[in-house]
């Protein structure tokens, strides 16, 4: 074979994870209490979805190019602008913040943009959104979120055990909220796109997470003599080269996202790649090691 297979990640790798927990907990430690720090002082940057603005459905004559338009309505001073293909490429959804002052503000800003786009465009629908309509917004992705949590915890503990189902939970409230304060520190827009990638961070961080737990309950019938901590050692090692390669190329997909995606798409990206990196030591150091502080899982019925 002129180009042998070479293993970038070695196969058969005996980490003593357990031993290293409390390295994991401690960045746990330090990430949550960064996490509070910086939603304490800073908050969210929320985006028009939460704070209200306008809205505005328009049907251009032929494809819309997005990055010229985006910087064409940029330069109008009106503040966050962000742009959205909506159903086919010569329709976009444009929306601006909300703008200070009464109803007449809006207004203003409304024909700004009409008078900048031109006759080209075929306008189907303007809206206000207000506060008010914002803040409830708000409030549904605070739930969609919590609830998927709850969800998930609810399936690992009846796929598993109730232990691995708390622990679970656990991990993946970790991962959700260590992203949240990603946000936060760096001010990204918090908007609906947010809670997407919050969303799908939370089913990605599960699915690495029940891969170990599966791994995990595999030795436990295997190998009844061990103690847990050995059981636990001997799973993550066995799917150690599958999570860093599974994170990986994940992350390797999310790179043209990242740098070509555009700004629309920027930070739900970033915030991904966050996630994935986080999802993968907690699921080694949190999901895993907190089951040593479970009651025993040998003294129940392993399902099968």
């Amino acid at each position: 074979m002129l180009f042998p297979p070479h293993n970038f990640i070695p196969q058969n790798t005996n980490i003593a994870f357990v031993s290293k927990r409390w390295w994991g907990f401690a960045t746990t430690l330090v990430l949550m209490i960064a996490t509070i720090i910086s939603l304490s002082i800073n908050g969210l940057n929320l985006g028009i979805d939460f704070k209200g603005g306008i809205l505005i459905e328009a049907k251009a004559q032929q494809a819309v190019d997005m990055s010229a338009l985006r910087d064409t309505l940029g330069g109008l001073g009106l503040g966050e602008v962000s742009l959205q293909e909506f159903g086919s490429p010569d329709e976009v959804l444009i929306r601006v913040q909300r703008q200070e002052g009464d109803e007449d503000a809006q207004q203003r800003a409304v024909q700004l943009v009409r008078e900048k786009l031109g006759t080209g465009y075929e306008y189907r629908r303007v809206e206000v959104v207000g506060p008010t309509v914002g803040k409830e917004l708000f409030q549904a992705g605070v739930l969609a979120s919590i609830f998927a949590v709850l969800a998930i915890a609810i399936y690992v503990g009846m796929r598993f055990e109730w232990q691995f189902g708390v622990a679970g939970f656990v991990s993946t409230l970790h991962d959700v909220f260590v992203t949240v304060g990603l946000y936060s520190l760096f001010q990204l827009d918090f908007n609906l796109t947010a809670v997407a990638a919050l969303l799908t961070l939370a089913g990605y961080s599960i699915n690495d997470t029940v891969v170990v737990f599966d791994r995990i309950r595999e030795v436990l019938r295997r190998h009844k003599a061990k103690d847990l901590g050995s059981v636990i050692d001997a799973s993550l090692n066995q799917t150690f080269s599958r999570t860093l390669m599974t994170g990986g190329t994940t992350l390797l997909a999310l790179l043209p996202l990242i740098f070509f995606g555009g700004p629309t798409l920027l930070t739900f990206s970033v915030a991904i790649a966050w996630g994935i990196l986080v999802g993968t030591y907690s699921s080694i150091y949190v999901a895993s090691s907190l089951l040593l502080y479970m009651p025993p899982l040998r003294r129940i019925d392993i399902k099968k």
